[in-house]
C-alpha cells in the first residue's frame, strides 16, 4: 500500500492525497458501486486495505474465530493492548455462539481457556460465566445471542474502535467527515433557523437574517392592564396569556400564523401572574399573584377546578409529563402536588423550606426543578429523591427549562441569562448579555429549529435574540411602549413568536416575507438583526 505522506490535494496542503483516495473507495464500496471501487484502486494503485485486512474480515464474517486471531497476530503495528482488547471480542463472539447452539461446555473451555488469560476485567468474565449457569441471566444482560452476518459485522464495527483506523478505516468515514463538515457549517451560522435538510454539500452554508421573527405581524389588544405572561400551547396551535387585569385569554393560532381570541379567563381576584399548558394542552393553569390557582378547559374555556383554597396563595405553578397531576410552590414556603380533583397528595412544608419563586418539571418527569432563597437552583431527583443546588450570585428573576428537559434557562437581576445543563456536567453556564433587568420580573424562552435560540423581553421594551450556541446577539426587536415581561416562541413553527408588555398588547412577531399586511396596528415596527 502506497503511503505517501507529502502528497496533499486541497488548497489547504492539509489532506493527504493516499487517505483521501481510501475513504472514497471505501465510500464507493459501502455505496454499492463495487466496479468504480475496484478500478479507482488500480488506477490510483492505492488500496483500500491491506491483504491482511481483507482476510481478516472475511474470517471474522464467516467465524472462522482462530484463523481471524492467528491472522490479527500477523498485523505488526497493532500495539499489545488493542491485540488483546480485539482477541477478547472475538473469543466473546465466539464464546456467545456456542450457548446460542446450548453447547455450554464449549463455552466454558472458551472462557476458561484463552478468554481468562487476556488480563481482562475479572467482572466481565464473572458476568459471562453467569450466563452459562443461568438462561435468564443471558435475558437480564440483554445480549441477543444471534449468531450470523447480523452479529458479525456489529462485532466488526467494534474491532474497528480497537484496530487503529490507518490499518482498518472506520465505516462510513467519507460521510462522517461530509456529515461534520455539514453539522459545523449549520452551528456557525447564528440565523439558521430551518431544517438541517435545507443545508447542501454543493455550496457553503450561510443564512441571513430574514430567518428570523423580527417583524410585528399582529398586535393583541385585548388585556385592559400589563401582559405579565404569554405561552404558546406545547403543539402550537394555541396562546394563552396573563395580565394585572385579573384575566386571562386563551387565542388560536392558525396555519398561516394569525391569531385570533378564543376565551376570556375570568375568575381570579387578583392579577394573573403566568399561564401553563397541560402537556396533551387539554387543560390550562392560570397562577394569581399570591392567590389560588385555576384549572380551566381549553375546549369550552370554564373553569375545572379551583386549587389552594384557605392558602395563603401560591407563586408558581407546573404540570406532571401525565396531564394528570399539578405541582405548585407556595407563597409561605412550601411545595404542594394536586391531582385534577384539587386534592393534595404530596407536600413538602415547614421552618426548613426555602422561599419557592419559580418551579418546573421537566418533561420526563424525572426531575423537579425550582428557584429557591432567590439564588439557588434546586434539581430535586423525585424517584431517586437526592438533590443537586446551582447557586447564583446573584438573584435569580424566572426559570425556563426545555422541550427535552436537558437545560434549564435563569434569568438574573445583573442583566444576565444563565443557561445550565440539567444533569450536572458543566461547570460554568452560558451567558448572554445585553438585555435591561434589574427590579423586575422578566422571563425568557428557547426558540427556533432545534431550540438554536435564546429570546427575552427586557425593561427596555425591547426583545432581545441570541444564537444559543454562540451567545451572539443576533436581533433587537423594538415596538413595544414599555417593558416586555415575557416572550414565547411557537414550537411547531420556528418562524413565529410572541411577547407580552406593561403597555398592555401582545405582538406576534415573524419573519418579513410571512405576511403582506399589519394586522391591529397603525405603525408598523421591525426588529434590527446584529
Amino acid at each position: 500500500m502506497e503511503m505517501s505522506s507529502s502528497d496533499k490535494v486541497g488548497t489547504k496542503d492539509l489532506i493527504r492525497r493516499c487517505e483521501f483516495v481510501r475513504v472514497i473507495i471505501q465510500s464507493l464500496y459501502s455505496l454499492g458501486y463495487w466496479k468504480s471501487a475496484s478500478l479507482l484502486e488500480e488506477e490510483s494503485r492505492i488500496m483500500l486495505q491491506s491483504p491482511e485486512i481483507s482476510l481478516f474480515q472475511s474470517q471474522i464474517l464467516e467465524g472462522k474465530w482462530d484463523e481471524s486471531i492467528a491472522t490479527l497476530d500477523c498485523i505488526r503495528e497493532l500495539s499489545p493492548e488493542a491485540r488483546n482488547s480485539a482477541v477478547f471480542l472475538i473469543l466473546q463472539q465466539k464464546f456467545w455462539e456456542y450457548l446460542d447452539r446450548d453447547d455450554t461446555s464449549e463455552a466454558l473451555v472458551i472462557l476458561r481457556g484463552r478468554m481468562s488469560q487476556l488480563g481482562v476485567d475479572k467482572g466481565k468474565l464473572h458476568m459471562l460465566a453467569c450466563c452459562i449457569i443461568s438462561r435468564s441471566k443471558r435475558e437480564e444482560i440483554g445480549r441477543k445471542l444471534k449468531g450470523g452476518d447480523e452479529s458479525r459485522r456489529k462485532l466488526l464495527n467494534e474491532l474497528r474502535l480497537i484496530i487503529p483506523p490507518s490499518i482498518m478505516i472506520p465505516e462510513g468515514r467519507l460521510e462522517h467527515l461530509a456529515e461534520l463538515a455539514l453539522l459545523l457549517q449549520h452551528e456557525r451560522c447564528i440565523y439558521h433557523n430551518s431544517p438541517k435538510d435545507s443545508i447542501s454539500l454543493y455550496s457553503d452554508h450561510h443564512c441571513g437574517p430574514d430567518q428570523i421573527p423580527t417583524q410585528t405581524l399582529q398586535i393583541l389588544h385585548q388585556h385592559e392592564h400589563e401582559v405579565w405572561y404569554v405561552q404558546f400551547s406545547n403543539k402550537g396551535d394555541y396562546l394563552a396569556s396573563s395580565s394585572r387585569d385579573y384575566n386571562a385569554v386563551i387565542w388560536t393560532v392558525a396555519g398561516d400564523g394569525d391569531i385570533s381570541l378564543k376565551h376570556i379567563l375570568r375568575g381570579h381576584q387578583k392579577p394573573v401572574s403566568l399561564v401553563a399548558w397541560s402537556p396533551d394542552d387539554k387543560l390550562l393553569l392560570t397562577c394569581g399573584n399570591r392567590e389560588l390557582v385555576k384549572v380551566w378547559d381549553v375546549q369550552t374555556g370554564n373553569c375545572k377546578v379551583t386549587i389552594g383554597k384557605g392558602s395563603s396563595g401560591f407563586s408558581s405553578c407546573a404540570w406532571f409529563p401525565d396531564s394528570q397531576r399539578i405541582v405548585c410552590g407556595l407563597c409561605d414556603n412550601g411545595i404542594c402536588i394536586y391531582d385534577l380533583e384539587g386534592v393534595e397528595h404530596d407536600t413538602w412544608r415547614g421552618e426548613r423550606m426555602p422561599k419557592i419563586s419559580d418551579l418546573s418539571v421537566t418533561p420526563d418527569g424525572m426531575n423537579l426543578i425550582s428557584i429557591c432563597d432567590e439564588k439557588d437552583i434546586r434539581i430535586y431527583a423525585l424517584e431517586a429523591k437526592t438533590e443537586r443546588v446551582i447557586s447564583e450570585n446573584q438573584s435569580i428573576m424566572s426559570l425556563f427549562v426545555s422541550k427535552d428537559g436537558q437545560y434549564l434557562l435563569v434569568n438574573l437581576n445583573n442583566q444576565e441569562i444563565h443557561i445550565w445543563d440539567v444533569c450536572g456536567t458543566w461547570r460554568v453556564p452560558l451567558k448572554y448579555m445585553g438585555h435591561k433587568q434589574g427590579q423586575y420580573v422578566i422571563r425568557s424562552c428557547f426558540g427556533g429549529f432545534d431550540n438554536a435560540f435564546v429570546a427575552s423581553g427586557s425593561e427596555d421594551a425591547q426583545v432581545y435574540i441570541w444564537h444559543r450556541q454562540s451567545c451572539k446577539l443576533v436581533a433587537q426587536l423594538s415596538g413595544h411602549s414599555s417593558m416586555v415581561n415575557c416572550v414565547s416562541w411557537n414550537p411547531a413553527n420556528p418562524k413565529l413568536m410572541a411577547s407580552a408588555s406593561d403597555d398592555c398588547t401582545i405582538r406576534i412577531w415573524g419573519v418579513q416575507q410571512a405576511r403582506p399586511s399589519l394586522k391591529n396596528h397603525a405603525h408598523a415596527s421591525h426588529g434590527t438583526c446584529i
